[in-house]
């Protein structure tokens, strides 16, 4: 790390934006009960030895509120992609035509739906004490920079409240992004 006013900030405010992307990462595979593109993005194929998300080799669409629709470029692919789903956590068998894929997105129960709401909120949680770890790096950095005389005192203290206006920003958007999943979840 940096250990100059400008490279510390610089540092905490990516790391901080990265926590929070991660975790939107996360919440976009978590199915709801409604047919998304979201719900297959994490899900990679082995294609030739090499691990290929599904959006970059087929074309991911909705058919209606219950189907996610697969057309792979490769008709090839079509059993790989298969095998990937199903391999995958995401709960949802693929049909096949041989052509195109298709998942059948099922309702959920008022229980996996609790039990999704705990899962997001420990996922959000994970990612406040990435944010918070990221502050506690940062004010270390500029106490030592303060100490090796690479910033004033003042600039130090205005560092650390930077740093920590940062922290409560990161903490809303992760807040928000919970919010929103939780509220689609209850909502379908």
């Amino acid at each position: 790390m940096e250990q100059s006013y400008s490279g510390i900030l610089k540092e905490a405010k990516e790391r901080m934006t990265k926590a929070a992307q991660r975790l939107d990462d996360d919440l976009r595979g978590i199915r709801t009960g409604r047919a998304s593109p979201g719900l297959v993005d994490h899900i990679k194929v082995d294609y030739y030895g090499s691990m290929t998300p599904i959006a970059q080799m087929a074309q991911v669409s909705v058919s209606d509120a219950k189907t996610i629709v697969i057309k792979p470029f490769d008709v090839g692919a079509v059993s790989l992609i298969e095998k990937a789903i199903l391999a995958s956590n995401l709960g949802i068998t693929p049909q096949s035509d041989g052509k195109i894929i298709r998942l059948p997105v099922p309702m959920m129960t008022d229980d996996q739906r609790k039990k999704l709401v705990a899962h997001i909120k420990d996922l959000g949680e994970q990612q406040r004490i990435a944010v918070r770890n990221v502050r506690r790096d940062c004010n270390k950095a500029a106490q030592q920079a303060k100490k090796d005389v690479k910033i004033t005192e003042d600039q130090e203290k205005d560092l650390e409240e930077k740093i920590q206006e940062l922290t409560k920003a990161s903490e809303t958007q992760i807040d928000a992004s919970l919010k929103k999943k939780s509220e689609e979840l209850t909502t379908v």
